[in-house]
């Protein structure tokens, strides 16, 4: 192919293409483009398959990736005060690319740094060396929040602190990628960047297959095995340590969690006796080995760190003096998100590896020494100023990081003095100029700034890094590294290999031993949280046909005061349903519940039924302010009962036979059981209106059933035998009954060595008493105590397998 040139910098392109307006920013360098004025390898290509598919396919491609983001319901969580709202994924169409000679000095200079960061924390957490001999200033470990005095003298079990660590990065103006920041906390994104790759390659897969882009697969495989070899020599379970669905990347969490089989767990989840950290599933109490950590460590243990914590698992620290679990990463490692351990990295560098740093990193001067502080001071318009420490520090309305120069007079002088009174709490570090990129904005390209999020996991081959991770582009023009902070798009990122690249998946290769999960790994609150989606569901269903019943006969009859209507009205009302609302709110309030349960165990619900879901939720938001009560609200119910239809079929036919699909049908069960018993009990009451039994039999969905099974006009007796007794009725709360009977004693403890528990002898005696009545039994008050006991039974179910 022809090598493509641009003219000098800051002129666009001549020619035709859609590099042609590309604008570049004057002295910045681009990451299309070289400081030739050529495209970069591999960008010729790719700009040449955008000219060839033309502006409008080339944005429906694009659209199709913001689609597949959509319907796979990727968000986080972005808080606007105290409240967080989950935002669509903020994808960049176009992605990074960056040639494999490039990558090569990327992988060894990181490979490098994760090795000398893990001295330093093994040191920190050791013998403190480094300060004992002045390579760190003691205020820096002392004076650190993430200095956790309890895990000093604590060594890991695996023998490392670090495991998992994230790398910010950004090309400078002489070319070279330099070091903005570490992540070893709690790193996040890497899921991110796993959907960010399938996005991309949907929208560009025809692009994708004509490049040699190194996979991501084989990076999560590596680590994945590396984590499963650390929990087998003592056979315990490896999860994902989450503070839970408000956290603004919870989503990946789940997503991680699924895609590499782990179990995804929080505080509560967890328990620890004698040192063992124990998981509380289904089955009872089982050993937990592993932990890879998306918790903040103080808040890790309430009982030793942060006693205010109600996301932690008290003893969690006892547990790793113990050495029954290994931490990813280490309880403390924290301390190595330290902004002012930039200042001193050369002479750690030198001193623990022997040389300088493969990657350098901007300059930094800790204030707490007098001739740093009295430069940051003297150059202060030209520094950007942050805090020391990882917490960032309020200075009026300003937080974080901030140059100088863009301070008001007023915040200058109140930070100065801040600075010259305590120093130790405050940076400056020189502006960093960042490189561009292309992102596609109103059919055109335009250069925005960018940094680099990459990954590095210790695996059996020792340190490995994500071929790619991705991309953070800058909402603005601007340059600088402070704006790349406050919004803006992440981007894929294309590593090209020079060879053909090897097609790697998570798939067991051929010849490997195959390995099952075990049994009854069900958490118990991922269980509690499926029976009660169970129940939603079939709320939902329940008051969506007496809704639609209701309305229907509204519309025919425009006469709200007729017996009939009032019977229905005051039904609704007891379950806090007005119909006076076209969309009621107690209905929508269901759907939400609903949706709340399948977020809580995201790692656990396939992506088809959280799309029926959240399809069902937007649906019922959308008809709240278009409709009216009758016609319109009966054709709403219509479709909000083939949604629910739709989800129900999703999950009954797609969801594994294991313990969650068990405890999500017995939630199904329970509330249909409930919401049929409570239903012939309003409606064969003695003082019901005319049409009650017409009512009841479209609320239990056999009208048809009715009239082929009875060959008699609709009476009490036959209604009560279809929807209480007979067995053979998916909708009776006989074959509900039947159903629960069935699950509860398949579940982890339901029959063991011929003997029911609690559960399912209390199951047994109703279905049995319901086995045996007959229609002229079933009279409002036996109902009424049948649907106390069905209640009595989802208790005792909870009793057993939740607390």
């Amino acid at each position: 192919m022809t090598t493509r040139h641009l003219p000098s910098r800051g002129k666009p392109p001549a020619g035709p293409g859609i590099i042609a307006a590309y604008q570049l920013l004057p002295g910045v360098p681009d990451e299309m483009i070289d400081p030739s004025g050529a495209l970069r390898p591999g960008w010729d290509k790719l700009m040449g398959a955008f000219d060839a598919l033309g502006p409008i396919e080339l944005a429906a491609r694009f659209e199709r990736a913001d689609q597949y983001l959509r319907d796979a319901g990727v968000f986080y969580r972005k808080y606007d005060g105290a409240e967080g709202k989950e935002r669509a994924w903020p994808l960049a169409h176009i992605p990074l690319l960056i040639d494999e000679a490039d990558w090569l000095r990327i992988s060894s200079g990181l490979t490098q740094r994760a090795e000398m960061l893990e001295r330093i924390v093994a040191d920190i957490y050791g013998d403190n060396r480094l300060v004992q001999e002045g390579l760190l200033p003691p205020e820096l470990v002392a004076q650190n929040n993430e200095f956790l005095r309890p895990l000093v003298g604590v060594k890991p079990v695996s023998g490392n602190f670090l495991h998992f660590c994230a790398f910010e990065l950004g090309r400078g103006p002489d070319g070279n990628w330099w070091v903005l920041g570490d992540r070893t906390q709690a790193p996040s994104g890497a899921g991110f960047a796993l959907e960010n790759r399938v996005a991309t390659t949907r929208a560009l897969s025809d692009i994708y297959g004509t490049l040699d882009i190194h996979r991501l697969a084989g990076f999560f495989r590596g680590f994945r095995d590396a984590l499963f070899a650390q929990a087998r020599p003592s056979g315990g379970r490896v999860g994902i340590l989450t503070p839970g669905q408000l956290n603004e990347t919870y989503f990946e969490h789940a997503y991680i969690a699924r895609y590499l089989g782990l179990m995804l767990l929080e505080g509560e989840d967890l328990t620890v006796e004698d040192g063992q950290v124990m998981v509380r599933t289904v089955a009872g109490l089982k050993p937990v080995s592993v932990l890879w950590r998306r918790v903040d460590a103080s808040f890790v243990d309430p009982l030793e760190l942060r006693y205010d914590s109600h996301i932690g698992t008290p003893g969690m620290v006892e547990a790793l003096r113990s050495g029954s679990i290994s931490m990813i990463n280490a309880l403390g490692t924290g301390i190595l998100e330290t902004r002012s351990l930039a200042a001193f990295m050369p002479r750690l560098s030198k001193h623990l590896l022997g040389g300088a740093l493969e990657l350098p990193e901007i300059a930094t001067w800790w204030c707490g020494q007098p001739a740093e502080r009295d430069y940051v001071l003297d150059n202060f318009d030209a520094l950007m100023i942050g805090p020391a420490f990882s917490t960032a520090l309020p200075f009026d309305d300003l937080r974080g990081t901030a140059l100088g120069a863009s301070m008001t007079p007023a915040q200058k002088a109140q930070l100065k003095d801040r600075i010259a009174s305590n120093g130790a709490d405050y940076v400056g570090q020189e502006p960093v100029q960042l490189s561009t990129a292309p992102v596609y904005v109103d059919g055109k390209l335009e250069p925005r700034p960018i940094t680099l999020r990459v990954y590095a996991a210790r695996t059996g081959n020792g340190w490995t890094i994500m071929p790619g991770g991705f991309a953070r582009v800058g909402s603005t023009a601007d340059t600088s590294a402070i704006n790349m902070q406050r919004g803006g798009h992440a981007a894929d990122v294309w590593v090209m290999s020079s060879a053909p690249v090897e097609q790697v998946s998570l798939l067991p290769r051929e010849g490997e031993k195959l390995v099952r999960n075990f049994p009854g790994s069900l958490p118990s609150r991922a269980a509690d949280n499926l029976v009660w989606l169970g129940r939603y569901a079939e709320r939902c269903e329940a008051t969506v046909r007496i809704l639609r019943a209701y309305n229907v006969r509204l519309a025919e009859l425009s006469k709200p005061d007729l017996p009939i209507l009032k019977h229905c009205a005051d039904f609704l009302d007891s379950i806090d349903v007005d119909v006076a609302e076209a969309m009621p709110q107690g209905l929508l309030a269901s759907i939400d519940s609903a949706v709340h349960s399948a977020g809580q165990i995201r790692d656990r619900f396939s992506p088809d039924g959280w799309l029926a879901l959240n399809d069902l939720q937007k649906t019922a938001r959308r008809f709240s302010t278009r409709i009216a009560t009758g016609d319109d609200s009966t054709r709403a119910m219509t479709v909000l009962l083939r949604k629910l239809a739709g989800f129900s079929g999703l999950v009954h036919e797609n969801m594994y036979r294991f313990a969650g699909w068990r405890f999500l049908e017995i939630g199904r069960r329970l509330e249909r059981a409930i919401q049929i018993t409570r239903a012939v009990s309003c409606f064969t009451a003695s003082d019901a209106p005319a049409g009650s039994l017409e009512v009841l039999l479209e609320v239990g969905d056999s009208v048809m059933s009715h009239r082929r099974r009875y060959s008699v006009s609709a009476g009490t007796q036959s209604v009560v035998d279809l929807l209480v007794l007979d067995p053979l009725n998916p909708r009776s709360v006989l074959f509900q009954l039947t159903e629960l009977r069935t699950q509860v004693e398949t579940l982890p403890g339901g029959i063991e060595d011929g003997q029911l528990s609690p559960v399912a002898k209390a199951a047994l005696e109703l279905h049995t008493a319901l086995m045996i009545a007959e229609p002229s039994d079933m009279n409002p008050e036996r109902l009424d105590a049948l649907a106390s006991e069905i209640s009595s039974l989802a208790s005792l179910i909870a009793m057993t397998y939740f607390s």
